[in-house]
């Protein structure tokens, strides 16, 4: 299945220039919602992770429907000020601006074997981030997962350099 022709891109948004890569409309039709997870749990069926980071708040959708598919625990990467108990928390650049993250300092164990997952690679700063918080509490990434990567913004490269490999289902050459 070809989910490029699912995915929306929405031009200036969520400023000029910015050719914003829209997965709701992915999610409007279950087949490619499902095959989105199928080829996710085909990816991890034969070593599951320990955990899956998801990444606030697309990479919610498709880390709670692995988790929920293979039987995994769903770390939450959220926004900060959004998790009510103890956090260790990161602040990182996008190519629109900057942004903290925080992640519950209970969510992983030392050595549990994550998987981060969002929707979209571009920089790489939001999954950079998140992959030192899984470390800075012990934890070993074992991949970035996404449905989406933007190649020129060179995320890929990015995670590279931080030793994070990366899988990604659809790439768009245009930013």
């Amino acid at each position: 299945m070809d989910l490029a022709q699912y995915i929306r891109n929405v031009p200036d948004f969520p400023k000029a220039g910015i050719q914003f890569k829209d997965i709701t409309t992915l999610l409007l039709h279950p087949e490619a919602f499902r095959e989105v997870v199928r080829r996710l749990e085909e990816r991890y069926r034969s070593d599951p992770p320990d955990a899956v980071a998801a990444i606030d708040a697309r990479g919610f959708v498709f880390g709670a429907a692995l988790c929920h598919t293979m039987g995994l625990p769903l770390v939450l990467v959220r926004k900060k000020g959004k998790l009510p108990a103890d956090t260790v928390s990161a602040t990182y650049d996008l190519e629109y601006g900057s942004e903290t993250i925080e992640m519950h300092r209970d969510a992983i164990r030392p050595g549990n074997r994550v998987v981060i997952m969002d929707d979209l690679l571009a920089t790489g700063g939001t999954v950079a981030a998140a992959a030192g918080l899984v470390r800075q509490l012990g934890g070993k990434v074992l991949e970035a997962a996404f449905v989406i990567e933007l190649p020129p913004l060179k995320g890929r490269e990015r995670l590279a350099a931080l030793d994070i490999p990366v899988f990604s289902m659809v790439s768009f050459m245009v930013a």
